[in-house]
């Protein structure tokens, strides 16, 4: 049952994007974003994830939350977790190119994956022609994006033309400006020594792309009608053009003015300016030039702050430009045109009454553009995001255990076997098959109850066929990966599929329904169970623990695998002493797949064995998993797989997968069976749930109709995709539900397993 929840007012956000110190302009608009929106909405919490490209080299100020460094995979992972915690209920984002990790900046998209809130975009660059990767990556965020900011009319068309984007998720918000008032320049020229001189400046990070080279060759025409005429080129050289070739660029740039004569008329001012400090030298300046050669460029921070400040412009016509400057708003010129510039620059200077109107126009449009019009205009996107998300209530009391469905299992399984992977629903040949499904598929024959005894036959000849076919005796192990083609990728397969094979065939030779089959099984456990002793991993040897007690239900005498449970129950152990703090109770100082199978093979090892040291640690280790795994709420919570890797770290909500539900239910049902305590039942039933919707998004991953689960729980929703070990670890769930329904009314004695 649902029902529709009021929206908690809009009280934090986070702002992810460059901030001063780093010098650069999408660090001064994002600084002052931050800052425009804590003075025009007090009452509103704003976390900056600020961009590093060089850790600890800034000195952030505490308006920063928490930096992110560059190229760090994981660091943005981290981020994402730290605002899932923070309670942001949006989340926007600044986006340039080569300010993100990864291959066209991919490493964001891993970040807003992993929160589960709206995320707004505003794009500072975008192009018209995208590589592979920018494409890729670009169109991966405007699918994340709730809402998307441009900031020039024609980035809204280029997004509708080159990406099909929805119109309606696009919204055309300007650039940003600050508000000072409208001076005379003479009024501000002693402050830099420019007294009694004709002041044209350009402004920003020097870089081929600014089209310097055309105004320097404009000047000595300039300077001939206006002898005092000065070219200001304001600020530093751009730090990854300092780092291929150090100040050779704008070497060249004084040596070109040298050339053609007008040294005198051409200063460059090295260095980053403050923001005060760049709106006096732009209040002081009588023109303001943007010779940039990019006529794809949507944003330029530095024309959006001449306007702002009621500067004459005369610029190439690059997409902002020519919107901002249209209608009488500035001059336009062609690319690379120096005979052009120089022709409007000294029409301008010679004609006081042309550039006070045109000075007057661009003032006006500038009120427009003010930061806090920015600020109020965003913040309705962003409450428009938050208020059209869903946000929902459940109830699960009337969740009910599926019945095991073989169904999905056989869509993705063919005569080599049961194929890894799907796209949707529909298997993915692409990947081919390994050892680890088929193994998991063939323990399901034996644990589903009511199929059909020719059906059963089939395709547990099929799933044992593979597994026979696997064994490399030349290498002693089982191989794990095939290709489509039946063609093997390795000789030997990891130990955790070595492992897990053995266990499959433990259970076999245990449950099988047919003596063909539990013969089989019994014999080629028989030749390859002491591979077992050559296990290193944690994992692969609860797998074996597992096989061993397994087989010693068959036979109880069989020494090899008491040997397997005895020796590796103890390892565990030891283990668990060498890693174990009084807050991490664990067999290992990280956290990673399967992991209930450890606790599960030392309680079903103690039971065997009659071990109760075992069982307890089993027991213990167990009982602080499952409190790993359960969320604020009181629901089963799968470790994600963000975590793995992590040492002495608390688990990650994200990415959840099918196979810690499955082990949860397992390892549960074997501590109910041991001690009969209802609470084991109660945390089985409770992780089983997860797969029907009661889990951190309120969305089933069961597909009921057919039997099939999708692949994952994402912070954004469900992973769709239904490869093999979903659809697996759900039908043996169910089946280890179904067995624990019927257990239950058996148990009597609380410690009967004990000795």
């Amino acid at each position: 049952m649902d029902r529709m929840v009021a929206m908690k007012p809009l009280d934090r956000i986070a702002l992810i994007g460059n901030f001063l110190p780093r010098k650069c302009g999408l660090a001064t608009f994002t600084t002052d974003t931050y800052n425009a929106l804590r003075d025009r909405f007090p009452g509103l919490a704003v976390d900056v994830y600020a961009m590093d490209d060089r850790p600890g080299a800034y000195a952030y100020p505490p308006e920063v939350t928490h930096a992110i460094a560059q190229n760090d995979r994981i660091a943005y992972l981290e981020a994402a977790r730290r605002i899932e915690a923070s309670g942001a209920q949006a989340v926007w984002v600044q986006h340039e190119y080569g300010i993100y990790g990864g291959p066209a900046g991919e490493h964001i998209v891993g970040l807003l994956d992993r929160v589960n809130v709206p995320v707004v975009i505003t794009l500072h660059t975008i192009l018209e022609n995208p590589n592979a990767d920018e494409r890729r990556v670009l169109e991966s965020l405007l699918r994340r994006a709730a809402k998307v900011v441009v900031m020039a009319d024609k980035g809204r068309e280029i997004l509708m033309r080159v990406h099909g984007t929805d119109a309606r998720k696009i919204v055309m918000i300007p650039h940003g400006v600050h508000d000072r008032p409208f001076v005379a320049p003479d009024s501000m020229k002693d402050r830099f020594g420019w007294e009694d001189r004709p002041v044209i400046l350009t402004f920003g990070l020097l870089a081929p792309n600014k089209g310097i080279e055309t105004m320097i060759d404009a000047m000595p025409k300039v300077a001939a009608q206006h002898p005092d005429a000065l070219y200001v080129v304001l600020g530093a050289t751009h730090p990854h053009l300092v780092a291929h070739e150090g100040e050779a660029y704008r070497d060249r740039l004084k040596a070109q003015a040298a050339r053609l004569g007008v040294a005198d008329n051409v200063c460059f001012l090295d260095g980053f300016v403050e923001q005060d400090e760049l709106l006096d030298y732009l209040q002081a300046a009588d023109l303001y030039v943007t010779p940039y050669s990019n006529p794809a460029q949507i944003t330029s921070g530095t024309l959006s702050y001449a306007v702002g400040v009621g500067k004459v412009v005369v610029s190439t016509p690059y997409v902002h430009a020519t919107e901002i400057l249209a209608d009488g708003h500035g001059v336009i010129v062609d690319f690379g045109d120096a005979d052009a510039f120089a022709r409007e620059i000294i029409d301008l200077l010679d004609n006081d009454d042309r550039r006070d109107t045109l000075a007057e126009r661009a003032y006006a449009r500038g009120r427009t553009m003010l930061f806090p019009c920015l600020a109020e205009a965003a913040m309705v996107e962003i409450e428009r995001a938050v208020a059209t998300r869903p946000s929902r209530v459940k109830t699960h009391a009337d969740l009910t255990a599926l019945t095991p469905d073989f169904a999905a299992v056989e869509r993705m399984s063919d005569a080599t076997g049961m194929l890894q992977h799907s796209i949707y629903s529909v298997p993915d040949r692409r990947h081919g098959y390994c050892i680890d499904d088929n193994a998991r598929a063939l323990i399901l024959m034996s644990q589903i109850k009511d199929l059909d005894p020719v059906q059963r036959d089939k395709w547990t000849t099929i799933y044992a066929s593979f597994v026979q076919y696997a064994w490399n005796p030349d290498k002693r192990r089982f191989r794990n990966f095939m290709n489509f083609d039946r063609t093997w990728c390795e000789d030997e397969g990891s130990e955790d599929s070595n492992g897990r094979t053995l266990w499959a065939l433990a259970i076999t030779a245990r449950d099988a329904k047919s003596h063909k089959h539990r013969d089989w099984a019994t014999a080629l456990y028989e030749q390859t169970a002491s591979i077992a002793l050559d296990l290193g991993s944690p994992r692969a040897r609860a797998f074996a623990m597992l096989a061993a007690v397994a087989m010693l239900e068959v036979n109880s005498g069989h020494a090899l695998s008491r040997e397997i449970a005895n020796r590796f129950g103890a390892e565990l152990v030891t283990l668990l002493d060498a890693t174990r703090r009084p807050e991490w109770q664990w067999f290992e100082i990280v956290l990673a797949y399967d992991n209930a199978r450890l606790p599960e093979a030392m309680i079903r090892a103690g039971k065997a064995l009659q071990r109760n040291d075992f069982l307890q640690v089993g027991l213990d280790t167990l009982d602080w998993i499952v409190s790993r795994q359960t969320s604020p709420e009181g629901r089963f919570r799968a470790v994600g797989t963000e975590s793995f890797g992590r040492p002495y770290a608390e688990p990650l909500p994200f990415d959840q997968q099918p196979l810690e539900a499955q082990a949860t239910v397992e390892a549960c049902a074997a501590a109910f069976e041991a001690t009969g305590e209802p609470r084991w039942r109660d945390e089985a039933v409770k992780a089983y749930n997860w797969y029907l919707g009661a889990n951190d998004l309120d969305l089933p991953l069961a597909t009921v109709a057919d039997g099939g689960c999708f692949d994952g729980l994402m912070p954004t929703g469900l992973n769709r995709n239904q490869g093999a070990e979903s659809i697996l670890a759900l039908q043996l769930a169910s089946c280890a539900i179904s067995a624990l329904s019927k257990r239950r009314a058996s148990v009597a004695d609380p410690r009967r397993a004990v000795a």
